[in-house]
């Protein structure tokens, strides 16, 4: 498939498998666990399926005029793969091996400001990346510092625009109906400003450990209503069944 931006030629071919993947570090200690947890909340809310990626810090791929461009987001949505989860393993190049991503988010530490690179000559900044070659509909710049969070939706014009929140200060995105926001407390070991989903009715969707407290609190408020139960049939001499 071959379609033409700029000055550009863009087909979707394979990462070699002798290309030399750069060894760059995570430019945000934050990065992990905050990808981790928009990964597991899809998950329990049954948006991941077998055949969905939601890769973090992993290569997409395009080549443009026979040179591949690589960039590695924070975090991805990719809706759905048509290939064998093995053959993903180092990258991923989409309409060649699946849907283009959904969403992007880069995860902001620095004041270099490559999030917003318009640069369209090779090798293009990350914003033209996205928005020209990619064309990806939702493209998320998230300082956890401070907990501003932008989101920029594709027009029709192909072009990103700065969508506002609503009253709750929750994005839509319709691509998985759901909301997304920030969200100040704990999780694991890291006290800050998270990411997180939820519901289309503005329920949160809670992580796997506080539903597990949660399910705790409801055995617990169990067992104290049975012992109330039975602390009131006693009085009224009678034995409760174990």
């Amino acid at each position: 498939m071959i379609a033409l931006t700029q000055d550009y030629q863009i087909t979707w071919e394979k990462l070699p498998d002798d290309y030399k993947l750069p060894d760059d570090p995570v430019d945000n200690i934050n990065q992990p666990a905050l990808a981790a947890a928009l990964t597991e909340t899809l998950q329990l809310a049954g948006k991941v399926t077998a055949n969905s990626l939601t890769p973090t810090n992993y290569g997409i791929c395009a080549t443009l005029n026979g040179k591949m461009v690589i960039k590695a987001p924070d975090w991805a949505y990719i809706p759905e793969i048509k290939v064998e989860r093995a053959e993903v393993t180092r990258s991923y190049t989409p309409q060649l091996q699946g849907d283009i991503p959904v969403i992007v988010m880069e995860f902001v530490s620095d004041q270099e400001g490559s999030e917003y690179s318009v640069k369209p000559t090779y090798p293009p900044g990350k914003w033209f990346f996205y928005e020209r070659i990619l064309k990806i509909p939702n493209y998320i710049i998230f300082e956890p510092d401070s907990g501003n969070c932008e989101m920029y939706c594709l027009q029709e014009t192909e072009r990103y625009a700065l969508t506002q929140p609503d009253a709750n200060q929750l994005y839509w995105i319709p691509q998985i109906n759901l909301h997304l926001g920030v969200w100040h407390g704990s999780r694991e070991n890291r006290t800050g400003n998270w990411l997180r989903w939820w519901d289309e009715q503005g329920n949160l969707l809670l992580w796997g450990a506080e539903l597990a407290a949660q399910e705790r609190q409801r055995a617990e408020q169990e067992r104290q209503r049975a012992e109330r139960l039975a602390a009131q049939l006693r009085a009224l001499g009678i034995e409760p069944e174990a």
